[in-house]
């Protein structure tokens, strides 16, 4: 793995710098309120922190889809082809616990007031993944995340309608109230940008060695230290149980049942035997293939931005 010798990187202060940098800057309006809405169970986002970093990130990422945009109509023009420029497409990625769906979700909305006339969506892949009873045929749940647990079949056709503009896209919803995938797809118009989120996507997956990332325009790497992230996880799963004390019906996938104790000494496991194996194997690898990597340090406090040099 390269690490940072393959980025610049940019500590905070010099970031927050770079709102200055569009004239005029990019308005974003975010209360307190919608924030808390956006921010992810045991993440830690205030609406500083959010201007300081994901309003330079948006202003950013504006250059890099007007770029996309002309490039792909100078391309179409010099061949003669008439097709609508395809979606742009943003990949983010990252460990479970870390805090990427907080991201993607702050980039959908400060990019949809970027760019108020077009269609900025977001999805994650966990939809693709397979049915728990699908997983259990296949003696595969305790694998549920690992590559082999995604129907990469389904993934890659969708992924492929989204670079050739099908008029609608159908997206497979998983629910983590029952952490199991639903029935009911979503169906949404053909958008101008498509965030898409999930451990997996910058992950060379399948017999065939399909790479989500191939398909991405921008990647995103959502970082921090391996020992932080386990304590989030943990932090996460505590509050979960308590959730799972008072609503029984919605997080039965919880220990609820246990002891304290007992559900903690639980989680430490999972984390021990599944995730912490997935990240090492499969997540962190994929880090050094992201465009930009955004790190936190205690606190999920984003103290630094990574910049590919290349």
């Amino acid at each position: 793995m390269k690490g940072k010798y393959s980025y610049h990187v940019i500590d905070r202060k010099e970031w927050r710098k770079y709102r200055q940098k569009v004239a005029p800057p990019v308005a974003i309006n975010l209360t307190n309120e919608q924030l808390q809405r956006l921010v992810s169970l045991n993440d830690h986002l205030t609406l500083e922190d959010a201007n300081d970093i994901y309003q330079p990130l948006s202003q950013l990422i504006a250059i890099y889809f007007k770029k996309y945009q002309r490039l792909m109509e100078d391309r179409n023009q010099f061949l003669g082809i008439s097709d609508t420029v395809p979606p742009f497409i943003i990949a983010v990625s990252g460990s479970v616990a870390v805090g990427k769906s907080t991201t993607a979700r702050l980039l959908k909305v400060f990019l949809s007031q970027c760019f108020p006339t077009l269609k900025v969506e977001l999805m994650t892949t966990d939809g693709f993944l397979f049915p728990n009873k699908q997983l259990e045929a296949l003696g595969i749940m305790n694998r549920k995340g690992f590559p082999e647990s995604y129907d990469m079949a389904e993934l890659k056709a969708f992924m492929r309608d989204v670079k050739t503009n099908m008029p609608y896209l159908k997206i497979p919803q998983y629910s983590h109230d029952i952490a199991d995938r639903v029935k009911e797809s979503l169906e949404i118009p053909l958008p101008e940008i498509l965030i898409v989120e999930g451990i997996n996507v910058l992950q060379i997956m399948g017999p065939d060695q399909f790479f989500i990332g191939e398909y991405a325009d921008l990647s995103i790497y959502v970082d921090a230290e391996t020992s932080l992230i386990e304590k989030w996880y943990m932090e996460r799963y505590a509050l979960l149980r308590e959730y799972a004390l008072r609503e029984p019906e919605r997080y039965h996938q919880v220990s609820a049942g246990m002891s304290y104790e007992q559900a903690m000494a639980h989680a430490k496991k999972t984390w021990e035997e599944v995730n912490l194996v997935n990240l090492e194997e499969y997540i962190l690898p994929t880090r050094d293939r992201a465009d930009i990597v955004i790190h936190k340090c205690k606190k999920h406090f984003i103290d630094s931005i990574w910049m590919r040099r290349y």
